[in-house]
């Protein structure tokens, strides 16, 4: 084999992988922002209800701080009466930490009556939790819901729910930032077209 020629191969080869990989870069950076863009764009419409997405809480019953915020917010959009009611939805972690109740504890210590509150235990992930948010707001005939998480987070969410039939779906986000954002939004950059493709009857 010519030697010359085999350069030249590989030499056109690994064009072809750089400009491959830098285009897969570049349409990674573009969903990414506008993934970010959707999320932070808050809709802060009348709702017949709010959901507020789960995460870490500590074994002493608090949210974390990036729970917290989200609860805040959700406390914002309830005083000023953009949603009549608030699902808080959240699973159970291997220390037995409950993060809905603790969801509820911290709302109703804010002065949310515990009546406006519906608690959903069995929200371990997006997915569940939009699975029962769609459940919930059958049973109430509540059509419109407010989504509440952080800004990278929202659209999987509002895909999740229209996935489950509830197209009508707006959203409010805290003003939360912190370094791990950069590695949630890269999952969220995958985990959004994994949701196109998922089976809401599976």
């Amino acid at each position: 084999m010519d030697p010359i020629a085999s350069r030249q191969r590989l030499t056109v080869l690994l064009r072809v992988v750089k400009w491959l990989l830098m285009g897969g870069a570049a349409l990674f950076l573009l969903a990414a922002a506008l993934l970010c863009i959707s999320g932070a764009s808050d809709d802060l419409r009348q709702s017949d209800v709010a959901v507020v997405l789960g995460n870490a809480v500590s074994r002493d019953g608090s949210p974390s701080p990036r729970l917290a915020a989200r609860l805040d917010a959700a406390v914002t959009v309830w005083v000023d009466r953009r949603v009549g009611a608030i699902i808080v939805s959240g699973g159970v972690d291997r220390n037995g930490t409950d993060e809905a109740a603790a969801m509820r504890r911290y709302l109703v210590a804010r002065r949310v009556p515990d009546a406006a509150i519906v608690v959903d235990p069995k929200g371990a992930t997006t997915w569940e939790t939009a699975r029962n948010t769609a459940a919930i707001m059958r049973a109430r005939n509540w059509r419109t819901v407010m989504v509440i998480s952080q800004y990278f987070h929202i659209p999987r969410t509002r895909l999740a729910l229209a996935r489950f039939g509830v197209e009508d779906a707006r959203s409010a986000h805290p003003a939360y930032l912190e370094s791990r954002d950069l590695y949630s939004i890269a999952r969220e950059v995958i985990g959004y077209p994994a949701y196109w493709f998922r089976d809401p009857t599976a």
